[in-house]
């Protein structure tokens, strides 16, 4: 079964972006970057990739699910598809038609559920931090790019969702001269 995946900057405190969604903060050069770079281009947004020189596999993303206030981050600059080499599917209650090839959800959880069992690689959870916590229950994996900051305030990494325990047991943990630390946890049991 394909596994949803939150992978995401955070800071010291939890806070995945600055009170006005920015996230400028996070350490963008480093030895961390390769990884980034390597690992994980998938994640990238496609004219991230193209602007880099880096060539997207799908062999550890092939489908991203994003809230409407990280998808409008690239609507603002006039990209439609901002991950066009993959599925891409937005949690939004908007009733207007998606741009062609892009999927509008207003049941995110139910689309995960019926995503994960089709066949396929993982399915990244872009974002943002309200969806995070509405999507907990099918989180699979956590890989939180942990960067030396402390924010204060913020968008928490998992919005404002209820308290309700879910516990993950630590996978790996890899530390940069960055300062950033890559830890992956993996939904126990």
């Amino acid at each position: 079964m394909r596994e949803l995946v939150y992978y995401v900057a955070t800071s010291i405190d939890g806070y995945i972006a600055a009170p006005d969604g920015t996230y400028d903060a996070f350490p963008i050069v480093g030895d961390h970057m390769d990884v980034q770079l390597g690992e994980f281009a998938d994640a990238l947004p496609a004219h991230v990739a193209a602007a880099l020189g880096v060539e997207p596999r799908g062999d550890r993303f092939d489908t991203v699910i994003q809230g409407w206030n990280s998808y409008r981050v690239a609507l603002d600059v006039g990209i439609e598809r901002p991950y066009a080499h993959l599925r891409e599917y937005v949690a939004t209650s908007r009733q207007d038609a998606a741009p062609e090839g892009v999927t509008y959800t207003a049941d995110a959880l139910a689309t995960v559920r019926e995503l994960k069992q089709e066949d396929g690689a993982g399915i990244y959870l872009c974002g943002g931090g309200r969806l995070a916590g509405s999507l907990l229950p099918e989180i699979d994996r956590l890989i939180l790019k942990r960067s030396p900051v402390v924010f204060g305030a913020g968008i928490p990494l998992f919005g404002d969702a209820p308290y309700a325990a879910a516990e993950f047991r630590p996978v790996s943990t890899r530390s940069f001269d960055s300062g950033v630390q890559l830890v992956e946890y993996a939904r126990a049991g």
